[in-house]
Formats: structure tokens, C-alpha cells, sequence
């Protein structure tokens, strides 16, 4: 499949996902989009995505990204957060905003594992009441090896956040 190919295929999807989900703007989404494709494209050109079978969802995570990094700079916040920080105290407005900050910053952290320990991670906080043995089959690999992955990848996150709310 051709770069154009699976532009003409895919980028649709992607600004449709935008503006359905994310409440983006028309020339917002495309723009973000577009970023997110050239991003991963290159990514796939470099060698560092391999399985054509998570280019799809590898796209549509890096377009959300890119669109959440793109609010997050233009401090633009959809009209129901709006709203909600509206009927609010200004203590509970702040919490809030914190709490978006943290999770913007944990979404780009996430962006920046490799695919396969985004999967692994995403998986264990989509499923946080299965055991380290229901995780070891799922993903074939011992209890122990869940663990220590598990500890790398949160150990990488740790320090991803740590240096990403320093900036």
C-alpha cells in the first residue's frame, strides 16, 4: 500500500474521528490529522512501527494526540468542560484543570512508548481487576515477566511526566 493509498483511505476516518469525538473544528482536525499522518508515516519509514496490523490504531492515537497537544497549546477546551468549570467552585476549577493537565501529559507520555508497551499498558489500565496470570496469557509471557514489565513501563511514564510537567 502506497503513502497516497492510505492517505486518501485513512484521513477521512481520521478527521471524521476528530470532529465527531473531539468536538474539533473542520480545518482543526485536518490539520491535526495531517501532523499525526506525516508523524507516523515517518515513524513507519524509520523502521520503529512494524505490525501493519496497528497502523490504524496507531494513527487514530496519534491524531487524538496531536489534537489534545494542539488544545492543550491554544487553551481551547470543549463547551461541556466549559460549562462544568463554569457551575463549579474556583477551587474545583482548578482541580479540574490540573486533572486534564495531568492526563494530557500522561496521553502524551503514553504517544511516546513503543506500540507494544503502549498496547501492554493500555491493557492492564483498561483491566485493572484480572491478575498477573490472566495478563500472562493474554500477552503470553510468565507472571514474573508481567511484573517487571509492567514496573519498566511505569518507571518510563514516571519519568516521561516528571519531565514533561518541568517543562
Amino acid at each position: 500500500m502506497t503513502a497516497n493509498q492510505l492517505l486518501s483511505e485513512v484521513m477521512p476516518r481520521l478527521v471524521e474521528y476528530l470532529r465527531v469525538v473531539m468536538k474539533a473544528e473542520e480545518n482543526v482536525a485536518h490539520e491535526c490529522a495531517q501532523q499525526a499522518f506525516t508523524d507516523v508515516f515517518e515513524r513507519i519509514q524509520k523502521g520503529k512501527i512494524k505490525e501493519k496490523k496497528y497502523i490504524f490504531s496507531y494513527l487514530l492515537t496519534a491524531t487524538r494526540n496531536e489534537f489534545l497537544r494542539y488544545s492543550k497549546h491554544q487553551h481551547r477546551f470543549d463547551t461541556d468542560s466549559n460549562a462544568a468549570y463554569e457551575q463549579s467552585e474556583p477551587a474545583e476549577q482548578i482541580k479540574a484543570l490540573m486533572d486534564k493537565e495531568r492526563m494530557l501529559l500522561l496521553e502524551e507520555c503514553l504517544y511516546e512508548l513503543d506500540s507494544e508497551s503502549r498496547v501492554f499498558i493500555r491493557y492492564l489500565i483498561e483491566n485493572p481487576g484480572k491478575s498477573s496470570k490472566e495478563y500472562g496469557k493474554k500477552f503470553d509471557m510468565s507472571e514474573v515477566n508481567v511484573r517487571t514489565k509492567k514496573s519498566r513501563i511505569v518507571s518510563q511514564l514516571h519519568f516521561c511526566y516528571k519531565r514533561k510537567s518541568s517543562e
